[in-house]
């Protein structure tokens, strides 16, 4: 079933093929690499730019080669596994959190020209057609939820694996953390879903490919869904990312270094270099839903696959300065504000939205005007913000309760401290502090 809308996959299937689907692993694997020594790089020296600093200027031109540095030092170092630790699962962990960072990039389309008419986004690699991605599966936006949710053992497997407390409550965070935004991400991907009838990475971009509206506004799928899931998939892939300002798992100030506390040498490396491949990986995801992946129209560049490569290379790092920026700009939420978020907030307005798009893509089937489908969606949208406004109501009067009753507890026990000071004076007992009395 992996890469079945290839055209590589149309012919029998012999040697040349397979050296070609290798190739493509090759290139894809290599450009990951790289790609996260340059992007932590860049997120270096971004914020020391926002922060009026230098940043890291000696390990080669610019700096660019800090992370290599950083990379060959982490080699060396010694490699820790503690005394009480699950060494299995200790070792294990890792792995999960970065193999299906590659795994979920292998299915994102990332050039072709898809201006054209006869193959859109089909080249060809030594007179063999295929696509500029590892594998197309038809259920390839499933398997990148698949992969998302199979990132969460790295992690939780690498505290409990430890055998350590600070690293078991930052897993913790992180399972509660990417559960409650995993629903939320896939409502918003429903929605892109419904609007593209396809699950295929790379027929998702055929159908935001093309000259749009009016021949000007692209037929992007932010625009055709509303923007409404746009947003939502952003916040909830940063959260799923453990991304600032939702980077809870690794809170500094309260588990000391999260998870991975316990890690040191090229484990350590290995989740590192996870975390930046995930950010990497999900640009590209948000990219591709949203704003059309490769396709893009041919400005000033000939004619060819390089221009889908153009596209999506500006895309994605528009994406990965937009990363950088939230880094350098946002606290760390709470605790509270970050369930609340996701579970009072995002998972409503996404499903809402889903049932929108859904009565529009009804009304459309049906035969409706537009004036009925408009009137279907604004009648719609006005009672999902009426059920909003009541829920915000009912959790801000139980929140105020909660604070009253606090408030009273808090009262109670500070008169019943001041009656029993009062019985004491009048016994004549003096207070003492860590002195006890016979």
């Amino acid at each position: 079933m992996i890469g079945a809308t290839d055209p590589l996959f149309a012919d029998p299937f012999g040697l040349p093929e397979v050296g070609v689907v290798l190739l493509k692993v090759f290139v894809a694997f290599v450009f990951l690499l790289v790609a996260v020594m340059f992007n932590i790089w860049f997120l270096r020296k971004v914020i020391s730019d926002m922060q009026n600093r230098i940043g890291p200027n000696l390990a080669g031109p610019w700096g660019i080669l800090v992370t290599l540095a950083d990379g060959i030092k982490l080699f060396f170092k010694e490699d820790l596994i503690p005394e009480k630790s699950h060494r299995f699962v200790f070792k294990l962990a890792p792995y999960l959190s970065l193999i299906p960072a590659f795994l979920v990039f292998a299915i994102v389309p990332i050039g072709g020209d898809f201006n054209r008419t006869d193959g859109p986004g089909i080249i060809s690699i030594f007179g063999h057609e295929t696509l500029l991605q590892v594998a197309d599966p038809p259920v390839g936006i499933l398997f990148f939820l698949a992969m998302s949710s199979l990132a969460i053992y790295g992690v939780m497997l690498a505290g409990w694996g430890s055998g350590s407390k600070y690293p078991l409550l930052g897993s913790v965070r992180a399972s509660a953390q990417m559960v409650s935004y995993e629903a939320a991400l896939g409502l918003s991907i429903a929605s892109v879903v419904l609007v593209s009838g396809t699950l295929s990475m790379h027929d998702m971009v055929l159908t935001q490919a093309g000259p749009g509206f009016n021949s000007f506004v692209p037929n992007w799928n932010i625009i055709v869904t509303g923007f409404i899931p746009f947003f939502i998939f952003l916040v909830a892939g940063t959260a799923e990312l453990n991304h600032p300002p939702f980077d809870l798992v690794e809170a500094e100030q309260e588990l000391v270094g999260g998870f991975h506390t316990e890690y040191s040498s090229i484990r350590f490396a290995l989740f590192y270099l996870a975390e930046f491949m995930n950010q990497i990986t999900m640009g590209a995801i948000i990219v591709t839903l949203f704003l059309g992946g490769p396709a893009g129209p041919a400005l000033f560049v000939p004619k060819g696959w390089w221009v889908g490569v153009f596209w999506f290379f500006f895309k994605l790092m528009l994406f990965l300065f937009g990363f950088v920026w939230l880094r350098a700009t946002l606290p760390r939420l709470r605790y509270d504000q970050l369930m609340d978020l996701g579970w009072k907030l995002l998972i409503p307005v996404s499903l809402a939205w889903f049932l929108v798009l859904a009565g529009i893509q009804i009304g459309r089937d049906r035969g409706w005007s537009s004036v009925e489908v408009g009137a279907f969606a604004l009648g719609f949208g006005v009672v999902c913000m009426l059920c909003g406004a009541l829920l915000m109501m009912a959790l801000s009067s139980a929140r105020a309760q909660r604070l009253t009753d606090l408030e009273q507890a808090s009262a109670d026990s500070g008169q019943a401290s001041a009656d029993l000071g009062q019985k004491r004076a009048d016994l004549g007992e003096t207070p003492t502090k860590g002195v006890l009395r016979g």
